[in-house]
């Protein structure tokens, strides 16, 4: 078997692997499943709809700026098995406040002033949720895999995440939010007992103690990991990705049905391609490094991505208007579809491709003592970078600017990534990595 392969039949790696897959499938599904709800079915205002879209999006990484620094230290302090245990446990009470307010929203009971109060206060729950079990997932790996193992795990699970999005993605926009309610509460209890299955992974960093003031301890950890100038471009370069990822989430909803004509599975179709690229490009980078873990393949794939961010806005551009929102059959049988769903799967491969290696660039550069809060620095980085991506998106909307043009923005942050990514590499090439 591959080193790919060989992985999936593994205790070490296998559950951490599923465990992940059922969290990002069941965000995504009632992430969409609410958005795409309030979308098409609450508001009947571009602005507004562009609006909730990025205040969904900002509550979702809240989280992730105010607990990564403690989610960090407790991954790197206690037994990561333990912490995926109580997070799943978690999981479910947050899902049952999110289902209630899906089947709320569904009979019509109070919509706007209960329902989607409750759909957004689990919503930033599941950040909270993944904020605490993000660092787990990357920093368990090099703690279970061999050393040339870890670019594989870090790719797999990459893959499965965006597999599992597709699948959320996919049924939120076939499925009514009663039935999203429904499934969002079954995978949140089949979760829970995959992470059961997690082998012990005991702490790495023996006799610290853990600082629960979250202001202070997110300095400190940002710090200490920008130290290693590696890590530092790599975290930069991670957030630049992300900044842009955010923004075109942000946008694929109303892009959709605004601009698009289409309706609420044409939205979901966008997330779907974008998915199905990102996995892609996450497995064909581990066979372009041969198991290696390098940058030097970012510059060129985040070009790359630009370039075709670029064409996708030129396609929306010309897309001609139209009376009332075409179904998906529609869709596809229209002359500019195909060019534009060509240029969407090529964004998200690119970006894959751009990605993937940073992760795994991050876990392997530290010691395993600080692995986790490494990531978590990552995840503080990123999250504010997302953060500011969506006010800026707001902001944008705001003054007028078009969300067709705001994808030139997201193309504009490409050049940014490209020359982070080259100076990692240099940084790379001039630095032996760190056992």
């Amino acid at each position: 078997m591959t080193t790919t392969t060989h992985l999936l039949a593994r205790r070490r790696f296998l559950p951490i692997f599923a465990t992940q897959m059922l969290g990002a499938f069941n965000d995504n599904l009632y992430k969409n499943a609410m958005v795409l709800f309030v979308v098409y079915s609450v508001y009947s205002s571009t602005a507004e709809e562009a609006k909730f879209s990025a205040i969904a999006s900002g509550l979702f990484t809240i989280p992730y700026v105010l607990l990564s620094a403690l989610s960090g230290q407790l991954a790197d302090m206690r037994d990561k098995a333990a912490i995926v245990r109580i997070v799943k446990l978690a999981e479910i009470a947050i899902m049952a406040v999110g289902a209630g307010g899906l089947l709320l929203a569904w009979q019509g009971i109070m919509v706007t002033t209960l329902a989607i109060p409750l759909m957004l206060l689990a919503l930033t729950g599941l950040g909270a949720h993944s904020t605490f079990f993000g660092p787990i997932k990357y920093a368990i790996l090099p703690q279970h895999l061999k050393k040339e193992e870890v670019l594989a795990g870090t790719g797999l699970v990459e893959a499965g995440t965006y597999l599992a999005i597709l699948a959320g993605t996919i049924l939120a926009g076939f499925i009514s939010v009663e039935v999203a309610a429904i499934i969002v509460m079954v995978t949140a209890v089949l979760g829970y007992f995959m992470g059961r299955q997690v082998p012990p992974a005991p702490a790495q960093a023996v006799g610290e103690q853990i600082d629960f003031h979250i202001v202070r301890s997110s300095i400190s950890v940002v710090r200490a990991t920008m130290e290693d100038k590696r890590v530092f471009f790599a975290i930069l370069a991670i957030s630049f990705f992300w900044t842009m990822g955010a923004i075109l989430f942000i946008e694929f909803p109303p892009l959709a049905k605004n601009v698009l004509t289409a309706d609420k599975a044409v939205a979901s179709l966008f997330l779907v391609v974008f998915s199905i690229g990102v996995a892609i490009g996450s497995m064909s980078i581990n066979a372009m490094l041969k198991n290696e873990v390098s940058a030097r393949y970012g510059p060129v794939s985040v070009v790359i991505m630009g370039l075709f961010i670029v064409a996708f806005h030129f396609v929306c551009k010309a897309w001609p208007p139209h009376e009332g929102l075409y179904s998906v059959m529609e869709f596809v049988r229209l002359p500019l579809a195909i060019p534009l769903l060509v240029c969407l799967l090529g964004i998200a491969i690119a970006g894959g491709m751009f990605v993937v290696p940073l992760y795994a660039f991050l876990t392997t550069v530290v010691d395993k003592s600080q692995t986790a809060r490494t990531v978590a620095a990552n995840n503080i980085v990123n999250s504010a970078s997302m953060a500011a991506g969506a006010l800026l998106a707001i902001g944008l909307t705001h003054l007028g600017v078009s969300i067709v043009d705001q994808l030139l923005l997201a193309a504009a942050m490409c050049v940014g990534s490209a020359w982070l990514g080259w100076i990692l590499y240099r940084a790379e090439q001039e630095l032996v990595p760190a056992e």
